[in-house]
């Protein structure tokens, strides 16, 4: 559970790194792009068929926002340490609220999808998705220079 908020987070903070300007560049990073290679992947992958996933992408896209807006706010909350251990305590807590609330996404939206996909599908559409984050995490981190 924590591994997938921890990937999801990382993903979305390599996206907004990556995307610094409107330019593309060799090599630059395209959030349009990473979203279409994702939908063939989970397409492919889980074998969806065009109307199965014609149904489910505008769900997934969805949760993404959703999402997006949540790990936003974590890394809002993770830009400055708090001066006192009230202070701490409180982002703390914050931070498990954010966690609990992306589970809490994650839940509904699933049982959207299982309104669309069968139960094996979806199974299938989550393997995938996560084999797809852990190969793009990997192609990025071999991608960039070694620091000497």
């Amino acid at each position: 559970m924590k591994k997938i908020t921890i990937l999801f987070l990382s993903l979305f903070l390599a996206l907004a790194v990556m995307a610094q300007d409107g330019q593309q560049k060799p090599g630059q990073f395209s959030p349009e792009r990473f979203q279409a290679e994702l939908e063939q992947f989970i397409t492919r992958e889980a074998c969806l068929t065009p109307q199965e996933a014609a149904k489910f992408f505008p769900i997934y896209k969805e949760m993404q926002a959703k999402q997006r807006a949540i790990f936003e706010r974590q890394r809002q909350l993770g830009k400055v340490k708090p001066t006192d251990e009230k202070g701490c305590e409180k982002a703390i807590r914050q931070r498990d609220e954010y966690d609990l609330e992306l589970k809490r996404i994650q839940q509904t939206y699933h049982n959207k999808f299982l309104s669309v996909l069968s139960a094996s599908k979806l199974y299938d559409v989550l393997k995938a998705e996560d084999r797809f984050h852990r190969q793009m995490l990997r192609g990025w981190s071999h991608a960039r220079p070694k620091k000497q």
